[in-house]
């Protein structure tokens, strides 16, 4: 039996699943017959513009070595232009947005070898087909990680700074950054959704009558936010002077899943694997469960600071020796530009969560003025 509908134009021949699943079981294909296979949905409640839909599909096969079953995940990758998302973009940002966009790195990064070259602690889902989709879009077929929850302690996030450090640094990757041919700076970033819907949020009066912003976002906070905003421009011109070094491009602690001992990762989600400004993604690491109201949003500073030295130690191993304070300057400038300026809570946010937009904007002010 065979149920793959809910897969839609994602889904592949008989005879294309069968060969991903020998390839997945390890046996000769035209020894393996699907029994049989079924796709069900994802269940993963944070949106994104460029992802149509995330499906396992499952069954049993019948191979040399008996009936085996099998499990596969398939994502399914759009321009984001045919996203609902986009109707909320400006009529006049539309056309740089659309361009600004990289959503054909994700597939190049499965189509390519870079998982072989990850440092030790680092690995990547081995991707058993990517096929591209009409219009501009492409599915991606890859071995299921298991990935249990785990606690994100203090020790967690310095390991996994360690892991980015070296996945920066290592000749092998920065080698590999530029795979899909997409040009793509802060600038883009800046002029893009920056402008178009953060800063006049941030300037605006309406974000600031909301329930969940006037609770935890005093008036000198908002005064600071405000000004922030005011030099933007003059931020991003010394980011994009920093040298440059490999990134993930959303290092957040979602995309970096248990590996198979405590001490290794599994990176997911590679949209953004691009060559940033040094220490580029120290931010999201630091910033992605503190949006969400999750992890040690309280200890922001002390989690901030065990993250760069390990970051260092990391580019070290890798025979890059970095000054920090150029490391730490970068850091905090990517981290204003790229999460504390959007930190306003959005409506129907928890306290909780409200409260740890606020302390992320705080901790990116204060790290702006300290390194200035």
């Amino acid at each position: 039996m065979h149920d793959r509908q809910a897969l839609g134009p994602a889904d592949v021949d008989d005879v294309t699943l069968t060969g991903m699943v020998a390839d997945l079981l390890g046996h000769d294909p035209a020894a393996v017959r699907l029994i049989c296979s079924t796709a069900t949905p994802v269940d993963y409640d944070i949106p994104a513009i460029s992802t149509v839909s995330r499906h396992w599909v499952h069954g049993e096969a019948e191979t040399p070595g008996g009936r085996q079953p099998y499990r596969l995940f398939v994502k399914h990758i759009q321009a984001w232009h045919h996203s609902p998302f986009f109707a909320f973009v400006p009529e006049e940002a539309r056309e740089f947005a659309k361009a600004k966009f990289p959503w054909r790195i994700e597939p190049a990064v499965y189509r390519s070898d870079l998982p072989s070259v990850l440092p030790p602690g680092l690995g990547a889902p081995r991707a058993l087909g990517v096929f591209d989709l009409e219009p501009d879009a492409a599915a991606v077929w890859l071995e299921a990680v298991q990935h249990p929850p785990v606690d994100w302690t203090l020790e967690r996030y310095e390991r996994a700074a360690y892991l980015l450090g070296r996945f920066a640094a290592r000749p092998e990757i920065v080698a590999r950054t530029g795979l899909a041919g997409f040009e793509w700076t802060v600038f883009d970033y800046l002029y893009g959704r920056v402008a178009a819907q953060v800063v006049p949020e941030v300037l605006g009066e309406e974000a600031w009558q909301r329930d969940e912003v006037r609770e935890h976002f005093d008036p000198e906070l908002r005064e600071r936010l405000q000004q922030a905003a005011g030099r933007l421009e003059a931020i991003t011109g010394e980011l994009v002077r920093v040298p440059k070094f490999a990134s993930h491009g959303d290092a957040c602690p979602n995309n970096l899943l248990p590996g198979t001992d405590p001490d290794s990762f599994t990176l997911i989600d590679f949209g953004f694997f691009l060559d940033q400004p040094v220490g580029f993604d120290l931010g999201q690491l630091i910033a992605g469960n503190t949006q969400l109201g999750l992890g040690p949003w309280d200890r922001l500073g002390e989690l901030d600071e065990r993250c760069l030295t390990a970051y260092l130690a990391g580019t070290a191993e890798e025979g890059v020796t970095l000054d920090p304070a150029l490391v730490r300057r970068a850091h905090a400038l990517q981290l204003l530009l790229f999460a504390g300026i959007s930190s306003l809570p959005e409506p129907g946010m928890t306290p909780a969560q409200s409260a740890a937009r606020a302390a992320l904007a705080r901790h990116s002010l204060d790290l702006l003025d300290a390194t200035s």
